[in-house]
């Protein structure tokens, strides 16, 4: 099929994003991949573009011809180069490979084009730094010195062989799908462990949000002064570090660092100890860049730049969302808000649920998406304040959950699991004008206390250490991926003590929350499993789900959905 523009590394962060740019302006496009072109057409299905213009192909651009199938591209018209090796710690003789050499390869095909309209080579913003000199592989490390040699070596060979190109530095491109670089320290903060900032309070590491970014690339040879060009693309309006990471510090509900390590001693310190690669050290700069010939070429094409607080604070919800790439992001909208005190982490619909959804412990939100997915109506659910991706309490469970529910229009059914029936309760009791039915699924109060996280004077530090599969086996679950999340949450800083605390304060709570359970004036229904039984019987309406245990939600969704769909009918039908 002839394409008119080809995009190499188009499996990549940027790249994949390009393609989908282009075929949403209607061009043809062949996206070059290395290896694994159905993970592309997978995640092109998830984006729902129209694929009828691409065509997927193998490329290595280390190799002359780029091992590209020459008698598919002679229709093309514009070349993309957004391939390259970016890792920490290469060998020098890899990273020139792809870098320098893979980059004259490129160029030097792209002459044999007859219809060539433009090359776009993507280099890197710290070309013009006012340190950058000459390549230096020992000193910068492999990754910066071979993009600074690649940027000589690609504008050397396009003026040889009469190539028109367009050289765009981009600074740290942010995005869903962004795991590396600045995200480093970004994952640090949240985790807990960022106990100060690098450098000085000048240091200026500059962003640019990713969907500006393809926008920017994909519009560049439309322009024929943007021939033999070359455009900074970054926000200049980036805060300096401090107020940067104070800015995701304050978003995510987290503590921002006050104090500062000097670069010349970071570069001393054992790694183990400053958690940073060496080579991430050249970025940490007070060096400003000229942007203008790009502000002046994007407004031509009528883009303008996203506020970068907001594209700052939706990528740290990416980032958070999948644990820094360790798990899938939601289907719904998720994300932090301002709850009451709290920062919290929501998924779904604020205003109109059908079901909300509470979670218990230690699992999280994320343990209702199966039963989400499953049921007649929006649905809404959140970690509670101080657990999953929250931030700590600064009120009671109560006092959340009234303000979680204070936007919600209409009357949802509210679905707590086990700790959370405590709270899902007393919010019934206080407001039943503003819930429909309750359902309690394995509700602590009402089953035996014998869970190891009671007892165990080592709950704590066990907790800190346990990976997805041991966390699974300890509460009886198969280990399917599903507990990803609340295992890396939980070594997050003092997550593994209130978890411990929180369980232990609630057994505390079982008498006077079984008396209060037949003074609910709404229909109030009874969820447990069939390994997990109440302790005793009940006069409310039990539902038992075979063969599942304490987390029937995360076990058998099918079973607990099918069970909530008529509650909630019944409940809109009297």
């Amino acid at each position: 099929m002839p394409s008119k523009s080809v995009v190499l590394g188009a499996g990549g962060f940027i790249g994949r994003s390009l393609v989908v740019e282009l075929l949403r302006r209607g061009q043809e496009v062949a996206a070059a991949v290395h290896s694994h072109g159905d993970r592309l057409t997978r995640w092109l299905a998830e984006q729902q573009v129209d694929t009828g213009r691409l065509t997927v192909v193998h490329a290595d651009i280390t190799r002359p011809g780029l091992g590209l199938p020459e008698q598919d591209l002679d229709d093309v018209r514009d070349m993309y180069n957004t391939a390259a090796r970016f890792a920490f710690g290469m060998d020098p003789a890899e990273a020139r490979a792809v870098n320098v050499d893979g980059a004259a390869q490129v160029i030097e095909w792209a002459a044999t084009r007859p219809h060539l309209r433009r090359v776009v080579h993507i280099s890197g913003y710290r070309m013009a730094a006012a340190d950058a000199g000459s390549p230096d592989y020992r000193r910068d490390g492999a990754y910066e010195a071979s993009k600074r040699e690649g940027d000589a070596t690609a504008r050397t060979r396009a003026r040889e062989l009469g190539v028109p190109l367009t050289v765009v530095n981009p600074s740290t491109v942010i995005g869903q799908g962004q795991y590396v670089g600045l995200a480093d320290l970004v994952g640090e903060l949240w985790r807990g462990r960022l106990a100060a900032l690098p450098g000085n309070p000048d240091i200026f590491l500059p962003v640019v949000g990713l969907d500006y970014f393809v926008q920017f690339l994909a519009s560049v040879p439309e322009s024929q002064e943007s021939a033999d060009n070359t455009y900074w693309v970054l926000d200049d309006t980036t805060p300096r570090l401090p107020q940067l990471v104070a800015l995701l510090a304050g978003h995510m509900g987290v503590r921002a660092p006050q104090r500062f390590v000097p670069v010349g001693l970071l570069k001393r310190l054992p790694r183990a100890l400053t958690r940073a690669d060496p080579e991430t050290l050249s970025f940490l700069s007070t060096d400003r860049y000229d942007t203008s010939s790009a502000r002046k070429l994007a407004t031509s094409f009528g883009l303008e730049m996203p506020p970068v607080r907001d594209a700052l604070c939706g990528w740290a919800d990416d980032m958070v969302a999948t644990r820094f790439g360790r798990t899938r992001a939601p289907r719904a909208p998720y994300g932090f808000q301002q709850v009451g005190k709290d920062r919290t982490w929501v998924i779904g619909d604020r205003e109109r649920p059908g079901y909300v959804f509470l979670h218990g412990l230690p699992v999280d939100a994320d343990s209702w998406s199966r039963v989400a997915d499953r049921v007649d109506a929006p649905t809404l659910a959140a970690d509670l304040p101080g657990f999953g991706r929250s931030g700590p309490a600064r009120q009671s469970h109560d006092e959340w959950l009234a303000a979680l529910l204070a936007p919600v229009r209409g009357r949802p059914v509210l679905v707590a699991h086990s700790y959370s029936c405590g709270p899902a309760l007393r919010y019934a009791l206080r407001h039943p004008e503003r819930v429909a039915a309750l359902v309690l699924v394995s509700p602590a109060f009402l089953q035996p206390a014998s869970s190891w996280l009671m007892r165990s004077p080592l709950a704590v530090p066990v907790l800190r250490r346990m990976s997805a599969e041991r966390l699974a086996g300890s509460l009886g679950l198969p280990d399917d991926g599903c507990l990803e999340g609340p295992a890396a949450d939980l070594r997050r800083a003092g997550a593994a003590v209130r978890v411990v605390a929180a369980l232990r304060s609630a057994y505390g709570q079982r008498g006077a929350l079984r008396s209060a359970l037949h003074r609910v004036p709404v229909p109030v229904e009874l969820v447990v499993g069939e390994l997990d039984p109440l302790e005793e019987p009940s006069r409310l309406p039990v539902t038992e789900v075979a063969a599942a245990g304490h987390y029937p939600q995360l076990t058998h969704p099918d079973d607990v959905a099918a069970h909530l769909v008529p509650v909630r009918k019944r409940a809109a039908a009297r």
